[in-house]
């Protein structure tokens, strides 16, 4: 087994190095309220990233890239209003970025990870909670981690404002996304 670097605070690290996101094993997904009475879920099929784990915590760096063409809601017809002008624009911006500003340590795996988020060509800061949850080596002799991040955006900061209002006075779709990061990296060699 791979250990993650333990400090004195009892705070759990992502052992040193460069770590690549495997996208087979791992999930960038989504969820959002319709209609104010049901959750929708859906994930980004095609995405990269990396997890820069230097031994000042101050120096490490987490980047991110999702191509928002690649959205999945299992509704292909949702998916293509999706991907339009009303909401991602694909054509447009193909990308959605994270890029980490700091990386705060709370205590045993957790972390929070605050940084800045580039959608449809708006950036806003935003903060996520992340967890490590292990560190392994696979069969194939590749050094693995593991780390759940999650957060909550207003679609609506970063343009995504397209709505419809219902009889009842609700609103088709919410407001607030819930993120939901399930990460394996291997580490570069």
């Amino acid at each position: 087994m791979v250990t993650g670097s333990q400090t004195e605070q009892g705070v759990v690290r992502v052992p040193l190095g460069t770590w690549s996101i495997d996208p087979t094993h791992s999930s960038v997904g989504f969820s959002i309220k319709h209609m104010m009475i049901a959750t929708v879920r859906g994930r980004f099929r095609d995405f990269e990233g990396t997890i820069e784990a230097a031994e000042d915590i101050n120096d490490s760096k987490v980047v991110g890239v999702v191509r928002t063409a690649s959205i999945d809601t299992n509704e292909p017809t949702r998916d293509e209003h999706l991907r339009g002008p009303d909401f991602f624009d694909a054509e447009r911006y193909p990308e959605a970025r994270f890029e980490s500003r700091r990386i705060v340590p709370l205590g045993g795996p957790n972390f929070r990870v605050i940084g800045d988020l580039t959608l449809k060509n708006v950036t806003r800061e935003i903060e996520l909670d992340a967890a490590i949850e292990g560190s392994e080596r696979d069969p194939w002799g590749n050094d693995r981690i593991g780390v759940r991040v999650r957060g909550t955006i207003d679609r609506t900061e970063f343009g995504l404002t397209w709505q419809r209002a219902l009889e009842s006075g609700g609103f088709l779709v919410g407001q607030d996304v819930r993120i939901a990061i399930d990460i394996s990296a291997v580490k570069a060699s």
